[in-house]
Parts: structure tokens; sequence; C-alpha cells
């Protein structure tokens, strides 16, 4: 560019000085307008071939080499935008109604009315074990009930006409108390040889056929039942987290299995640390509308326990570390029209990461151009070209 710039001195020398032409000052001087207008136009003319030619040498020099090629780099823009971290723990679903029926009286199961993958409803019957006359015994203590019912206020009537001893009233009510008591133990018992559904659900097992001679305890299961509307995932969180981590936090599951994810929200996190691990429990609520997700199945449990609303991204892969620790990028600022800028090191404070983009708290502002593709070749300083 010197060499340039010696050849324009010297052509507007010889334009200004050339022989036979009169000089600038000396035409001005003569105070002739056209002339003046005339010297003005031929100027603004050889001007015009002079900076083309200038533009071709520009051409040349470039192909020929005589200029350092700038580096090509490739370009983001730091922005402001929401982010949110995730924890990621593993999880298995289970339900609180997910029971085993158990007989509550010995005997031979007389009937059984449902077989397994039946819906039921709460107080349904779902089978009836023999009753071993008990029912008949009822019936005989209901009408030994009904006599002393018949024969106390028979007596109550006479008492109130003070007919009839105290005696005799006294033990006319009581045998008619404990008649009544004894059909309402009776009618219990008898009750319990009559199986339920203690809750609405789906019959998951018959385990005992008709027939079985059962009783109650250990090893007498006759049901199961399991109700899949109200599931849930229960993650032992880090006690590090206790302070992120709240009901009504947002939770996002998926389920690997089945190839399906939810968005749902914690429902309760537990009040005591578990001192072998030092993790405490959360419980988190999951719908199962379609009726897919079943009990010990198997998830993946990410809650969100921090938001930035005006986080800058970048990606962990341009970041680099010096001697001292600290971790900077690449920034070109003040790109001209052509693309070239300048390279400048800015030292960054990153927060947390989520994937491969990771938060910058501090060393970057909204706007700046962060080298993304060639920030391992630029150098502090040095001059850069930016790929359009």
């Amino acid at each position: 560019m010197k060499k340039i710039l010696v050849l324009l001195i010297a052509t507007v020398s010889l334009l200004s000085c050339g022989s036979g032409e009169q000089s600038v000052a000396d035409i001005i001087a003569q105070q002739d307008l056209e002339a003046i207008r005339a010297k003005k136009n031929d100027i603004t003319a050889q001007q015009k071939l002079i900076d083309a030619q200038v533009k071709s040498l520009d051409s040349a020099i470039a192909i020929l080499g005589n200029e350092e090629k700038l580096p090509l780099v490739n370009t983001l823009t730091a922005k402001k935008e929401l982010f949110n971290h995730y924890l990621e723990l593993q999880g298995d679903v289970s339900t609180k109604q997910n029971v085993l029926i158990y007989p509550e009286m010995p005997g031979t199961l007389q009937r059984v009315y449902v077989k397994e993958g039946d819906k039921v409803s709460r107080g349904q019957v779902l089978a009836t074990i023999d009753d071993g006359g008990m029912s008949s015994q009822l019936s005989q203590l209901k009408s030994q009930a009904a006599l002393a019912k018949t024969t106390f206020e028979r007596q109550e009537r006479l008492w109130n006409q003070n007919i009839g001893s105290e005696i005799q009233f006294l033990q006319a009510k009581t045998n008619y108390e404990a008649a009544e008591n004894m059909v309402s133990q009776t009618q219990s018992q008898l009750g319990k040889s009559t199986i339920r559904a203690p809750f609405s659900g789906i019959i998951d097992n018959v385990i005992k056929d008709q027939g079985t001679v059962v009783a109650p305890g250990p090893g007498s299961e006759v049901f199961r039942i399991v109700n899949l509307s109200d599931m849930y995932i229960e993650v032992e969180v880090p006690e590090t987290y206790l302070g992120s981590v709240s009901k009504g936090k947002e939770a996002l599951v998926y389920f690997p299995v089945l190839g399906d994810s939810i968005v749902t929200k914690i429902r309760e996190t537990g009040n005591f640390i578990n001192p072998s691990n030092r993790s405490f429990e959360v419980e988190i609520p999951v719908p199962n509308k379609e009726g897919k997700i079943k009990p010990n199945l198997s998830a993946k449990v990410n809650i969100n326990d921090y938001t930035n609303e005006d986080a800058i991204l970048i990606p962990t892969s341009i970041i680099s570390e010096n001697a001292e620790g600290e971790q900077y990028v690449f920034v070109a600022e003040e790109p001209n029209e052509d693309g070239e800028a300048l390279v400048k090191r800015s030292v960054i404070t990153t927060g947390k990461t989520q994937g491969a983009n990771i938060e910058v708290l501090s060393g970057l502002a909204d706007g700046n151009q962060i080298i993304k593709e060639g920030a391992r070749s630029v150098k502090d300083g040095q001059k850069v070209k930016i790929k359009k």
C-alpha cells in the first residue's frame, strides 16, 4: 500500500504541475469562472481514472499475495434467553393402591366372581367363602332377638302402669339388648365371608381358585388389586439440592421402555435426611390416562432446580483455559462491512451446564460476536475475517 500511496502523490503532482499546463493556483488567480470549472472537471475525470487504477492494483496485490491472508472464522451472537437447569435422577413407578387381598375368616372359597384384568369398583363383591352354617345361626338369633324385643316391650308397658316388679323389667331389657348384640356380632362375622374390593381398580391376579380352603394370614392371598390412575415416582435427591428442589417444581419424566415422556410437578418433598446416603425423598405424580404405565416401571426423572430468565449460553467446546485456571473465549470486535474484525480474549465466569451448553455469568454481553469455528487457531489482537 505504501507503493500505491507514492504513486498517487506523484500522479497528483504531475496533474498539478505538469509541463504546459497552468497550476490550480494560477487559474484561480485569473478569476475566470469558466476556466476554473473546466479545470475542476478535468481534475475530477483524472481522479476517477486514478481510483480505477488503484482498485486494479489492490486486486493484483491480493492475488499475488503481497498482503497477509486473514484467517476465516465463524461466530455466534451472544443473546439473553431463558435457561432451565435439570437435575437428572433415576426412579421406579409406584402406586399406593397396589394390595394383596386376604380372607378374614377360614373356610372354602365357595365362589369367585372376577377374573384377571377385570375392572372393579370400591365395595364390589369379588368372592364368597362358605360360612359354615353361620347364616342359619343368624336367622335363629334374629328370631330370638325379635322374641326378646316383644317381651321387653310388654314388660315395659306393664312397668309404666306400675304392674310387675322392677327386676322383671330389667331382665327383659337385658335379654333384649343381649340378643341384639348377638345379632350384630354374627352379622359382622358373616360379612367376613364376602370378599369385597377395598378400592376401585383392576384385578391384577387371581391367586386362589374356587374350591380352595383359605384362612386369614400369610400364604392365603386371594387377589391382587391395583389402581393405575394414582401412580407416582419416588426419587432420592442429594441434600445439596434441599434449597432448590421444592414442592411445585417442574419435573420431566421419561420412560425408556415406552419411549414416552410426560411433564409433571413435584407433589411432596420429604422432611427427613437419610443418614446413610445424605438424601431426601421426593414424590412426583404420574398421570396415567391410557393405562400404559405400570408399577415398578423404570423412569428417568429430570427435576428443574435452577432457572435464569436472562442467561447467556454458549457451547462448552469453544471455552479454553489458561495456566491460571481462568476460562476464556475469543470475541470478534467491531466487524466492518467486509467481515474483518479484531480478536479479543475475554475471560468468563461460568455457571451450570445443560447438555452441550454452559451458562456464562460474566465476561460476555448481549450481542457479542463469539468466535466458534476457528477459536483454537486465533490469538488475542489478531485480525480475522468472519465467514458470511
